[in-house]
């Protein structure tokens, strides 16, 4: 098939962390980064064979906008606050299939079921995928999540069980999704790291031994076992810890007043880091501790394991695929504190662990699994399978 491929996203792609945002556009707040989006975005660019159309719904713009960035059109369309999830998504859908009328894409990726991308999609005309951001369902069964995030896993499932193709990261969700249902085609596609952490030239901080952790500091991430143990091992081992990612406030006056003093004035918080500006954290850590009770294919991990440091992480979700214990890290059993305390202890003790290195075939391994290259060559071959149906 020669013929360029059109496809259009539909998703809530990060258009506010664009380095070139028209000037209209760049008072609008930042919310999360999407950051495996961009990176496939970015290498995406190059393929002659495609068109992409980003197209996005957002209630804080006075209109519509379309502007034009290196060969991708992105469209911004205003909608109104407060409809989209009590209408189950039709508000979207109607404004969605008005857009796709004009662009008339071959393919329509919907990004996650989180805000509705799958379920719209499994309402238009078009061949579509959707690809799996995180795995609501399965979250629910394992720690309290809020009510939009319950309302959002009922919709999940509809969208699965309509959905023909799913594309998703780790093995252990691809075995989730066949399982439970079987006619879905379930594609395995890694959402790969930014190309910064790939070229991080490392120079570890091993006095005192700095830990980092990257992500959202809450009961989901297992920000209460990460300071359980380490106020633990305040007086054996000399740490600072990184916390790069937001706190909530009331949960964090919590935390605070669950260790001691000492504990808590060597940790240091930041938020709303750049990729780049992640890396060159990530370039002086010593480890990185990952302790989360629920996660699909963490980018943190991800991050971590690709730019070099050593990472301590709970035993769950995708983290096994790029972890490598006894050679990129250590991993204890999720929930386990006592196991989280002793990893994090024997990782530093580790000849290797302790000195912020890792074993250069486990680097070298997991560098290519996580290429985003490969990612790219991977989604197109989906974008093509399902453009077939109409060239």
């Amino acid at each position: 098939m020669k013929d360029t491929i059109r496809v259009s996203w539909i998703s809530d792609f990060a258009i506010e962390w664009l380095a070139d945002l028209p000037e209209e556009l760049r008072y609008l707040p930042r919310n999360h980064p999407m950051t495996w989006q961009a990176v496939l975005l970015n290498e995406l660019r190059a393929n002659s064979s495609l068109q992409l159309d980003i197209v996005v719904l957002r209630k804080n713009i006075p209109r519509d906008y379309s502007f034009s960035r290196d060969g991708i059109n992105f469209h911004m369309i205003k909608t109104q606050g407060g409809t989209r999830a009590p209408s189950m998504f039709w508000t979207d859908t109607l404004l969605l299939k008005k857009k796709l009328a004009r662009t008339q894409p071959h393919v329509v990726h919907a990004w996650g079921a989180e805000r509705g991308a799958g379920l719209v999609a499994s309402r238009l005309k078009y061949p579509y995928l959707v690809t799996i951001q995180g795995l609501l369902s399965w979250y629910m069964e394992l720690v309290p999540v809020p009510m939009l995030d319950r309302f959002s896993a009922f919709w999940e499932r509809i969208t699965l069980r309509r959905a023909a193709l799913a594309t998703t990261e780790s093995t252990f969700v691809v075995n989730y999704l066949k399982k439970r249902f079987p006619r879905l085609d379930v594609r395995q596609i890694e959402h790969a790291p930014n190309w910064h952490f790939h070229q991080v030239e490392r120079c570890p901080q091993i006095r005192p031994i700095r830990l980092i952790f990257v992500g959202s500091f809450d009961y989901r991430k297992g920000a209460d076992l990460l300071l359980y143990a380490l106020d633990r091992l305040r007086n054996e081992i000399d740490f600072e810890l990184m916390v790069l990612g937001f706190a909530p406030p009331e949960l964090k006056e919590q935390l605070a007043a669950s260790v001691a003093p000492e504990t808590w004035k060597r940790i240091q918080f930041r938020q709303g880091l750049t990729p780049k500006e992640v890396a060159v954290e990530l370039a002086k850590a010593t480890l990185m501790v990952f302790p989360t009770r629920a996660d699909t294919g963490p980018t943190a991990v991800k991050e971590a394991a690709v730019a070099g440091v050593p990472v301590v992480g709970s035993r769950i979700g995708g983290i096994p695929d790029y972890v490598f214990p006894g050679r990129n890290g250590l991993m204890f059993e999720s929930e386990y504190q006592d196991g989280l305390l002793q990893a994090i202890r024997a990782a530093c003790c580790h000849p290797l662990f302790g000195q912020g290195k890792v074993e250069p075939d486990a680097l070298a391994q997991v560098r290519s699994y996580l290429s985003p290259k490969l990612m790219a060559e991977k989604f197109f071959g989906v974008y093509h399978d399902l453009a077939a149906k109409r060239l």
